[in-house]
């Protein structure tokens, strides 16, 4: 017999659930950066091991939207959290539960209201920054905002069901014990990807993300916000990502000057991708693209 299911990632930006996801499966499966919504899509990493498979659900930052984009991420972070087996929300140890980690656990106990819904689960994550006192104090602090929560909601029947893990997504201090709990949790099934598979993210979309996961660590403020990275031709080993931003100022600013920067982005994001491969980036402004319906369909969010 086997089981394979699915658990949902959320959080508030920056809380770390990429890194946290990429701890779970043991290899880099979604980008990190310390920029609020790096990622933009539902990520998928897959754990198989012995007879259980877990396909583990990156997703955006839960936040408050201030531009078209901001609101379809949120609604596909929702999205995610439906129709799963567990749902992980995260919280961060060394800061108070603010409005918006508790829109983040509202989600999940309206999400788990019903008895066969999905096992929600609390994980405080970067307990590697604080203290043992203040991560009891944070998990304590969880407890009474989900009861809150649940008062509040007419939801004390789903209360029962939270469970509570401290972790630390960088060190990987309390992963074990989270991924043993989220193994028990999958249902009956067959597995639904390959054994060796790790990610449903394709190649191309990947290399695209990697390309963006350089262009926000080495970019300032809001310009992190305003790129989008697709890959315009693949044929292996040249492979052109296209780089588009909002404003012509903005171009000037990822190419750098005398181009360095886009050089730097080239070159590390090489360092991630097979040898041999042949990185061409380009550059284009796609006016206010952020907020343009049109245009959001177009690149897929």
């Amino acid at each position: 017999m086997t089981r394979a299911g699915f658990a949902a990632i959320i959080g508030r930006p920056n809380v770390g659930k990429s890194t946290l996801l990429n701890q779970l499966i043991g290899t880099k499966v979604s980008i990190t950066s310390a920029s609020p919504n790096t990622t933009r899509g539902a990520v998928r990493g897959i754990l198989s091991d012995d007879d259980v498979q877990v396909i583990f659900v990156d997703t955006p930052g839960i936040h408050r939207p201030k531009t078209t984009l901001g609101g379809r991420l949120n609604e596909m972070a929702r999205a995610a959290a439906d129709d799963v087996d567990v749902i992980l929300a995260v919280v961060e140890a060394g800061k108070p539960i603010g409005p918006g980690d508790r829109h983040v656990l509202t989600t999940m106990l309206e999400n788990s209201r019903h008895a066969k819904g999905p096992v929600p689960c609390v994980v405080v994550n970067k307990m590697d920054r604080t203290s043992r006192d203040g991560v009891a104090a944070q998990l304590l602090s969880a407890h009474d905002a989900v009861n809150d929560i649940a008062k509040d909601r007419g939801l004390d029947e789903v209360v029962a069901r939270v469970e509570y893990f401290p972790v630390s997504a960088k060190t990987g201090e309390g992963t074990d014990e989270l991924v043993r709990f989220v193994r028990l949790a999958m249902p009956e099934s067959p597995f639904l990807f390959d054994q060796d598979e790790v990610s449903d993210v394709p190649e191309a979309v990947w290399i695209a993300e990697l390309v963006r996961e350089q262009l926000v660590r080495k970019t300032k403020q809001e310009l992190p916000h305003s790129i989008h990275c697709r890959v315009s031709e693949f044929e292996w080993p040249h492979v052109t990502v296209e780089i588009m931003v909002e404003r012509e100022s903005q171009k000037g600013m990822v190419i750098g000057k005398g181009g360095q920067l886009l050089k730097d982005v080239g070159i590390a994001a090489r360092r991630q991708l097979p040898e041999g491969c042949f990185l061409e980036l380009k550059v284009s402004v796609e006016p206010g693209w952020q907020k343009r319906d049109e245009i959001l369909d177009r690149f897929g969010y």
